[in-house]
């Protein structure tokens, strides 16, 4: 999410990093798809050199995807007041085309596949720099989590408030689940995350085999979720569908997808669309692709194929976008917030709707012309109030610091802890849905297991000397 994610590999551009850690840690100059950066920045025109030889491109598409999310949501919530009471509908699901539209708006598998890019770049960073996997791991986690330590807290004295006041079960339960409902991204990304290390050794050995084995294992897990009809079976899929995906991220920082053709990228991006056909004909799998979300399943693998594919037919002229200034500034000023854009936005929507009720702002029938032509107005101040609470939670938002010289990260079992911490939480959220317990769990676990991803510890050899 947060647009400058992967990092630059030459341990010489140490003094640039330190420079922009200084100054604004989430936007650092970073290296493009296939090019390191020899030269080192000396000056604003040498960063402003630096930042043009990204690919621009991947913050791009995480950046819309995020946006995209933001308006599914503000166009799958519709309220309305009357003199029977408040009713919440969802006015997108209504439409005749909404099921085929997710088709291209279930944009999950290439926001992990473009994860997968900047995992493979931050990893090769990493090791070229000297670090390991625990330290990957580490930074990553931080990245990841510390931004949702004010959410939890926010959740959590919200829901017990609202519960102390009498609100109604069914109502308050309906709510939180709402609200929660973006929260398993933070499980099925963090899981990925600290497979890192591991599936990028496994695609630089056998990324063929490495790929069909993880796409064999999603067919057998929800072979064996239909047969015995238990759907927490599909939990398992968390991995290989979305580990999936993210190995085709490792094949686009290796250049992969650009070395072949349009006619090539064309058809391969056809055939995925075409096995989605009878695949999700048979009555296993559902046509609606946000369906086969949670727990993920097998067509999300292949919609992720076919969206790689997709991307890069259109990466030339997106490249072409990205080459100016308006479009820069945009994808700055959202993706360098985007994760607390997209934690937040939820929440923010819901109380923002709560606050137009209480001061008597009409609201227009969900689904009627005139609330479809609000929906613009509405994610535009949706935008700006997520904005700005990010800014005011920007301490949040850091990056975890370098190891210095003689420090490590702490060993596996701590760094496991500090996982379970983190993740755990969120995984609870996607499982049991968003409730007052939870919620405190996840603001008491997820502070302590960032506090243990940012310690040190010396490292061996400056222990034994």
């Amino acid at each position: 999410m947060p647009l400058a994610e992967y990092d630059v590999s030459r341990s010489g551009r140490d003094r640039l990093e330190r420079r922009w850690e200084g100054g604004n840690p989430r936007y650092r100059p970073d290296m493009s798809m296939q090019q390191g950066l020899p030269q080192q920045a000396h000056s604003a025109q040498d960063v402003r050199g630096i930042i043009a030889q990204r690919d621009l491109v991947v913050d791009l598409i995480r950046t819309a995807c995020v946006v995209l999310v933001v308006f599914v949501h503000v166009t799958m919530v519709g309220v309305a007041a009357g003199a029977d009471g408040i009713a919440v509908t969802s006015p997108l699901q209504e439409l005749p085309w909404y099921v085929a539209a997710t088709w291209i708006g279930q944009v999950m598998p290439l926001f992990f596949v473009v994860g997968g890019f900047a995992s493979a770049v931050g990893w090769r960073s990493a090791v070229a720099r000297g670090g390991g996997a625990r330290d990957f791991v580490a930074a990553r986690l931080v990245r990841l989590f510390r931004p949702a330590i004010p959410l939890f807290a926010v959740l959590a004295i919200g829901l017990g408030v609202a519960t102390l006041l009498g609100t109604p079960p069914g109502l308050l339960a309906e709510v939180a689940f709402g609200i929660g409902s973006p929260l398993w991204f933070l499980a099925a990304y963090g899981i990925t995350q600290c497979c890192v290390p591991v599936m990028m050794r496994l695609h630089e050995r056998a990324p063929w085999r490495t790929l069909g084995a993880l796409l064999v294992l999603a067919a057998a897990v929800d072979g064996v979720r239909f047969a015995t009809g238990t759907a927490e079976v599909g939990l398992l899929n968390l991995g290989p569908v979305w580990l999936f995906a993210q190995q085709l991220g490792f094949l686009w920082a290796d250049g992969w997808f650009a070395r072949r053709s349009r006619v090539l990228l064309v058809a391969v991006a056809a055939a995925g669309y075409g096995v989605l056909v009878p695949l999700t004909s048979i009555g296993l799998w559902a046509p609606d692709m946000l369906q086969d979300l949670n727990p993920p399943m097998l067509p999300l693998a292949v919609l992720a194929i076919a969206q790689a594919c997709l991307v890069q037919l259109v990466h030339a002229p997106l490249t072409r976008l990205m080459r100016t200034r308006a479009a820069q500034g945009a994808v700055f000023l959202l993706g360098r917030d985007g994760m607390t854009i997209y934690l937040w936005h939820l929440p923010l929507f819901i109380a923002l709707n709560g606050v137009a009720l209480l001061v008597g702002v009409p609201f227009p029938a969900p689904g009627s012309p005139t609330w479809w032509a609000t929906r613009g107005v509405a994610l535009v101040v949706l935008l700006a109030v997520a904005l700005g609470t990010a800014r005011a939670l920007r301490r949040f938002d850091r990056p975890l610091p370098r190891l210095v010289p003689g420090t490590d990260r702490p060993a596996w079992p701590v760094l496991a802890v500090a996982a379970l911490c983190t993740i755990g939480p969120a995984f609870a959220v996607m499982q049991l849905h968003l409730s007052f317990g939870v919620a405190l769990l996840g603001a008491l676990a997820v502070p302590v297991g960032v506090r243990l991803l940012t310690r040190t510890v010396p490292t061996r050899s400056a222990a034994r000397i």
